[in-house]
């Protein structure tokens, strides 16, 4: 294919070259005064379009002289392997096969970056900056104050959720517990979990009541920016004085404000399970 483009060329080089020599020696018996500018032109003509056809038969063949180059280099192990790495890429596969690395590329380049659950935390609370939080079914795996006069566990699933909204919200835990022992329990559990260290959690910012009616004071003398909790009731009474809070309940109930987000736990909320 390539030897037969450069024939062609040399053919067509001579037979302009045989044309030019008998315009030459007519134009050799004319005076230079004789000459007009449409002859001008027309030599400037054939001169540019020798020029642009040379060009234009001479980059295929380079590329393909080039490809057969680094083809031969190519090591093989056997009489096959040398005939294969001899073998002609058809042009067409080629420009096939670098559209679709340089599509590839492109699609690698504009994939859409996944958030990190930071980002994702930040987001979903709308950038605020206090948090409060019930313990009980939020944050401990116990869901009444009589579980926590025996035991007191911090739930493994919320805990990465927990330490990354302590990054930049100022957090207040809280609960209501029935006696001291509890009290010590739950802090005894916070802390093993790594909340009061890696959290960056102080413990002063862990409250405890004896009513449920203590815990909405809580929220309400804090004014956080999001409210989390279990209790229906603590949420509808707040509703009309924090700005947005989050209902965590097995059951999804019905939306009872338009600040009132509600999910079945922490993690789900945030995108972690």
């Amino acid at each position: 294919m390539a030897e037969s483009s450069k024939e062609e060329l040399f053919q067509l080089i001579r037979r302009l070259g045989a044309y030019l020599s008998v315009k030459m020696s007519n134009f050799s018996s004319i005076s230079l005064q004789n000459l007009d500018s449409r002859s001008v032109g027309a030599f400037a003509g054939i001169a540019i379009a020798i020029l642009f056809t040379w060009r234009l038969l001479r980059s295929p063949s380079g590329s393909q002289q080039r490809q057969r180059k680094r083809q031969g280099t190519a090591p093989s192990s056997s009489g096959v392997g040398t005939h294969s790495n001899t073998m002609l890429v058809p042009s067409g596969v080629c420009a096939t096969l670098e559209d679709s690395t340089a599509q590839n590329v492109v699609d690698e380049f504009f994939q859409p970056v996944k958030p990190t659950l930071g980002q994702i935390v930040r987001q979903k609370l709308s950038e605020g900056r206090k948090v409060t939080c019930r313990l009980l079914g939020v944050i401990l795996e116990e869901s009444s104050p009589e579980e926590l006069q025996k035991q007191a566990i911090v739930r493994s699933s919320v805990l990465e959720v927990l330490l990354e909204i302590t990054k930049f919200c100022d957090l207040y835990l809280m609960e209501r517990v029935l006696d001291d022992e509890s009290e010590r329990r739950v802090l005894v559990a916070l802390e093993d979990a790594g909340i009061f260290t890696s959290g960056g959690l102080a413990k002063d910012k862990v409250l405890f009541c004896s009513t449920e009616n203590g815990r909405s004071s809580f929220v309400r003398q804090l004014e956080p920016d999001w409210h989390i909790d279990t209790n229906p009731e603590i949420i509808s009474q707040l509703a009309r004085f924090i700005k947005y809070q989050l209902h965590v309940s097995p059951i999804r109930p019905e939306r009872t404000a338009a600040n009132v987000f509600s999910t079945s736990s922490l993690e789900q909320f945030f995108g972690c399970t």
